[in-house]
C-alpha cells in the first residue's frame, strides 16, 4: 500500500484544494506508477472526497491507470448545491470502482449518488453508511466500519 498525499496538499496541509486537478491528477498517476513498478499484483486507486474524484477523473481519462477505485465520501455536489454536479467525466470510467458513502453526507444524498453511479459504464457497487456525514467516521466503533469497507473490497474486487 502507498499512501500519498496530492499536490495541493503538500502546498497546503490544511483547508480546500488549492491548485489544478490536473496537477493533482499528475501526482496521483506518479504515485500509481510508482506502485507498479514495485508489485507485479492489481494496483488499486482511491481516496476520500477530492482525492477520490481525482482518482476517479484519472482513471475516465487512463483506464489502464487503475484496476480498481476505492472512492470514499465521493463528492458529488457543493453542500446545498445540487445542481453543480461534478459527474461529466462519470460516463468516460471504465474501472470497476467501490462506492463508501454516508446517508447524512450533504455532499449527496444516496439516491443522488445511486443515479450518478448508473451515468458509470463500468461495473460500480454503493455501499451506504447508514447515519455517516461526509468525515465518514464514527465517534465509535471505527474498527467495525474499517472492517466492513475491508469486507466489501476483498468481495467486490475478489
Amino acid at each position: 500500500m502507498l499512501r500519498l498525499n496530492l499536490p495541493f496538499r503538500q502546498r497546503r496541509p490544511f483547508g480546500p484544494p488549492l491548485g489544478t486537478a490536473e496537477e493533482d491528477q499528475a501526482g496521483l498517476h506518479r504515485g500509481v506508477q510508482l506502485m507498479r513498478e514495485q508489485v507485479k499484483s492489481r494496483v488499486f486507486v482511491g481516496g476520500h472526497s477530492y482525492g477520490g474524484r481525482m482518482a476517479s477523473m484519472l482513471c475516465a481519462r487512463e483506464s489502464s491507470s487503475a484496476d480498481g477505485l476505492l472512492l470514499i465520501s465521493y463528492p458529488l455536489h457543493p453542500p446545498r448545491k445540487p445542481q453543480q454536479l461534478r459527474t461529466a467525466h462519470l460516463p468516460s470510467l471504465h474501472t470497476r470502482a467501490l462506492f463508501v458513502h454516508g446517508t447524512r453526507d450533504p455532499f449527496g444524498s444516496v439516491e443522488e449518488m445511486e443515479s450518478a453511479l448508473a451515468l458509470i459504464p463500468a461495473e460500480t457497487k454503493l455501499l451506504p453508511i447508514e447515519g455517516a456525514k461526509h468525515e465518514l467516521l464514527p465517534k465509535k466503533n471505527s474498527d467495525s466500519l474499517f472492517a466492513l469497507i475491508a469486507a466489501n473490497f476483498v468481495q467486490f474486487f475478489h
